[in-house]
C-alpha cells in the first residue's frame, strides 16, 4: 500500500520520497512502483509520455532524516503493529518539520491509539486508502485539527480519490468493518463443510450481481493475512473450535504457496480465475441458502457501524458502493428484506454462533426503530 500511494501521488504532480529501513526492501519496493505505473497507464490515470517523469518523482531512501527534512505530509504504511507504529510516529514526530502533517494508513488500529504522547496531535489523522479503489476513509483522534482534517480532504481529491470523512473513529473504518465479518462468514461456511468456495461466490455474484465473490476477494487480500486475523481473534468471544477448522483449510493451501493472487492460486487459479469463466454462474444454480448468511452478517456489520454512529446509513451505502463498485448499500438491500425477515435471519446466526447474542440484540433495536 506503501508504494501504491507512492505511485498515485507522484502520477497526481507530487513530489515523493519513499523509506524503508531495509535497503533490499527498497530494491523490491522500486519494482513495484514500476508495476503500479504498469497499472495507473492501463486504466488511463497517467499517460505514457508522462509515466518515466512520474516515477523519478519517487526518491526511494533508507535514511529517515532525509526522507522527512522537507515533508509536508507523511503516510506511514508500516505493519498492524500498535508498538511498532508508535515507535514510527515518535520518531517522525521528532524528525519532521513543525508544519509536516503526519498520517497513519493503518486498517484496523485506531489513531488515537497510535498519537498518544505526540507533540503535534492536531497535525495527526488516520488516512487510509484501498487498493484499486477511488475511496480513502478519513478520521481524526481526539487532538485533530478541523485544518488538518480540510487539508487532508483537499489532498485526497487532488488524487482523483474519494474522501470518506467520520464522525468519529471505529476499528476498519466503515468499509473493512463490513468486510471483516462478512468475509469471516464466508470462510467459516467453507471451513464446515457447508459449501466449497465455488459455491459461496456463486450465491453472492448472482444475488447481488457482483463481479467477485468473498472467496476471491480473499484471494487478493492474500491468505496469509486472513490467516493472521484468524489466529488472533478475541479468545472471549470467538469459537476455538471454528478457528481450528478455519486454520486446518488455510494451513495447507499456505504451506503449498497457494497464498492468493500473488502466488498465481489461492481458492482459484491465476490469471485466469474460474469465477471470471461466462459459464461460472451458470454452472449450477446459486443456493439462496448460502446468499442469506452472507447477506444477513453483511447488514449487520453495517447496522452496527449506524448505531456507532460513525456515519448515517445513506452514507455508509455509499461508500460501499464507491468502495466496491457495486449497485447497492446494505442499507438498500435491508430495506427490500424487512425488519422481521431480517430479524428471522439474524436469529438464524446467533443460534448456530455466527453472531454475537448482545450484538444481535442491539442490531435488532436499531433496524426495529428505523424501518
Amino acid at each position: 500500500m506503501g508504494c501504491f500511494n507512492a505511485v498515485k501521488a507522484a502520477c497526481s504532480g507530487y513530489q515523493v520520497t519513499l523509506y524503508d529501513s531495509d535497503n533490499q526492501a527498497l530494491q523490491r519496493a522500486h519494482d513495484l512502483c514500476a508495476g503500479y505505473f504498469d497499472y495507473f497507464l492501463s486504466i488511463g490515470f497517467c499517460s505514457s509520455d508522462a509515466a518515466s517523469d512520474h516515477l523519478s518523482r519517487i526518491v526511494f531512501t533508507s535514511d529517515l532524516a532525509l526522507a522527512t527534512h522537507e515533508a509536508d505530509l507523511v503516510s506511514e504504511s508500516v505493519f498492524e503493529d500498535l508498538t511498532l507504529k508508535c515507535e514510527i510516529h515518535e520518531l517522525l514526530d521528532a524528525l519532521c518539520p513543525a508544519h509536516t502533517i503526519l498520517t497513519t494508513n493503518s486498517s484496523f488500529l485506531l489513531g488515537s491509539h497510535i498519537e498518544r504522547g505526540l507533540s503535534r496531535g492536531d497535525r495527526f489523522a488516520a488516512m487510509h486508502s484501498y487498493m484499486g479503489s477511488p475511496l480513502v476513509d478519513l478520521v481524526g483522534s481526539g487532538h485533530t485539527s478541523n485544518e488538518t482534517l480540510e487539508t487532508l480532504e483537499s489532498y485526497i481529491r487532488s488524487l482523483g480519490a474519494t474522501p470518506l470523512v467520520l464522525k468519529k473513529e471505529y476499528p476498519g473504518y466503515v468499509l473493512n468493518a463490513i468486510l471483516g465479518p462478512f468475509l469471516g462468514m464466508a470462510m467459516a461456511l467453507v471451513a464446515q463443510g457447508f459449501a466449497t468456495a465455488p459455491q459461496i461466490d456463486r450465491a453472492w455474484m448472482t444475488f447481488r450481481s457482483a463481479p467477485m465473490g468473498p472467496m476471491g476477494i480473499m484471494d487478493i487480500i492474500g491468505l496469509g493475512l486472513i490467516r493472521s486475523g484468524w489466529e488472533n481473534r478475541d479468545k472471549d468471544t470467538t469459537d476455538n473450535a471454528l478457528v481450528e477448522q478455519v486454520l486446518a483449510v488455510l494451513d495447507p493451501m499456505i504451506a503449498a504457496n497457494h497464498s492468493g493472487i500473488s502466488a498465481g492460486k489461492g481458492f482459484y487459479d491465476y490469471p485466469n480465475p474460474l469465477f471470471e469463466s461466462p459459464s461460472f454462474l451458470v454452472e449450477e444454480d446459486a443456493i439462496e441458502a448460502l446468499y442469506e448468511p452472507l447477506m444477513t452478517i453483511w447488514i449487520a456489520s453495517a447496522v452496527k457501524v449506524a448505531a456507532a454512529e460513525v456515519l448515517e446509513p445513506t452514507d455508509i451505502d455509499k461508500a460501499w458502493i464507491v468502495g466496491t463498485t457495486l449497485d447497492r448499500g446494505p442499507f438498500a438491500v435491508l430495506g427490500d428484506v424487512g425488519a422481521d425477515r431480517f430479524e428471522a435471519l439474524l436469529e438464524g446466526l446467533v443460534s448456530v454462533g455466527g453472531f454475537n447474542p448482545k450484538e444481535a440484540q442491539m442490531v435488532t433495536e436499531y433496524v426495529r426503530n428505523r424501518l
